[in-house]
C-alpha cells in the first residue's frame, strides 16, 4: 500500500508539472499569434519618430545658422526662423503621442508576458481590461471596433498574468468568431458587497446549441487546425474558478454574437488552489 501510495504521488506530481507547462506552452502561443500586430503597431509609430527626427536635426541646423546671422546683424530673429521653431514644436507633439503609443503596446505585453510571476496582488481590473484589449485592438483593429465600458471599481486581488490570459483568449475568441467587421464590447462593475463582473460580448456568429455542453472541456474546439488548440477556454475556467474562487459562463444566440462573464471575488482566496490540479469534467449550471 505504501508503494502504491508513493506511486499515486508521483504521478499526482508528473501531472501537475505537465499542466504546468501545457499553460505555459499555451500562453506562449496565444502571444505568439499577437506578435505580427504588436510588431506593426509599434512599427508605424517608430518610423514617425525616427522621420520626424531627421526633420528636426536638418531644421535645428538651419536654425542654428540663421539666428547666428540675424546675431551678427543686429537684426531681430527672422520670420523662417520663427516658423521653423513652430514646426519643430509640431513635430515634438507627434513624437510625443507616438511614443505615447509604443509605451501602451509595451506595457500590455509585459501584463501578459511576464513570466513566472504568480504572486497575488491588489491591482486595477480596469486597466488590466484595457492592457489586454490593447493587444488584441494591435491585431483585429481594421475590421473589428472594441469597445471599453469600465465601472468604477475597487481593486481586486489576484494574479494578474493569469486573468490577463483570461481576458486575452475570451477576446481573441469572440474576434475570431467575426467573420468580417463587428463589435467587441467589455464591460465591467461591481457585484456588491464584494464582487466584481467582466462581460464580454461579441457580434460574432455564436455558439451552436450542440456544442455548448462542451465549451469548457479541454481539447474541444469549433475552429480549424492550426487556429484552435481546444485548451484556451478550459484552462480559463481553470484559472477563474479554482485560482481564483470565482464563477465564468456564458449566453450565446446563433447568428447574433455570444457574451461571456467572468466574476471574481475582491478577495483572493487563501490559500490560492493550484489552477495545475487535474481538470474536472463537470461544468457550472446558473
Amino acid at each position: 500500500m505504501e508503494e502504491l501510495a508513493a506511486q499515486i504521488e508521483a504521478l499526482r506530481e508528473e501531472l501537475a508539472e505537465t499542466n504546468k507547462k501545457l499553460n505555459e506552452a499555451y500562453r506562449l502561443i496565444a502571444l505568439g499569434r499577437l506578435v505580427a500586430g504588436v510588431v506593426h503597431e509599434i512599427n508605424n509609430p517608430i518610423g514617425s519618430i525616427v522621420s520626424n527626427n531627421e526633420v528636426s536635426l536638418r531644421a535645428l541646423d538651419a536654425l542654428k545658422q540663421r539666428l547666428e546671422e540675424a546675431r551678427a546683424a543686429g537684426e531681430p530673429p527672422p520670420q523662417k526662423a520663427l516658423d521653423m521653431v513652430a514646426t519643430l514644436s509640431s513635430l515634438a507633439g507627434v513624437d510625443r503621442i507616438a511614443c505615447d503609443r509604443i509605451s501602451a503596446v509595451v506595457r500590455s505585453l509585459k501584463t501578459f508576458a511576464r513570466p513566472g510571476e504568480d504572486s497575488v496582488r491588489s491591482i486595477s481590473l480596469n486597466d488590466l481590461l484595457r492592457d489586454t484589449a490593447k493587444l488584441v485592438d494591435c491585431q483585429y483593429r481594421r475590421r473589428i471596433t472594441l469597445e471599453l465600458q469600465l465601472g468604477e471599481l475597487p481593486e481586486v486581488e489576484c494574479h494578474p498574468h493569469l486573468l490577463s490570459q483570461v481576458f486575452l483568449n475570451i477576446m481573441v475568441n469572440a474576434a475570431q468568431a467575426i467573420e468580417n467587421e463587428g463589435k467587441i464590447t467589455v464591460v465591467s462593475r461591481l457585484i456588491p458587497p464584494d464582487e466584481v463582473e467582466v462581460a464580454i460580448s461579441d457580434t460574432g456568429k455564436g455558439i451552436a446549441p450542440e456544442h455548448r455542453a462542451r465549451i469548457f472541456q479541454a481539447g474541444f474546439t469549433t475552429k480549424p487546425m492550426g487556429v484552435g488548440t481546444g485548451l484556451g477556454l478550459a484552462l480559463s475556467r481553470k484559472i477563474v474558478e479554482r485560482t481564483h474562487g470565482g464563477s465564468i459562463w456564458f449566453e450565446s444566440e446563433p447568428g447574433r454574437g455570444t457574451t461571456f462573464y467572468i466574476r471574481l471575488p475582491l478577495k483572493a482566496p487563501r490559500p490560492a488552489p493550484d489552477e495545475n490540479a487535474p481538470e474536472d469534467t463537470g461544468r457550472r449550471s446558473d
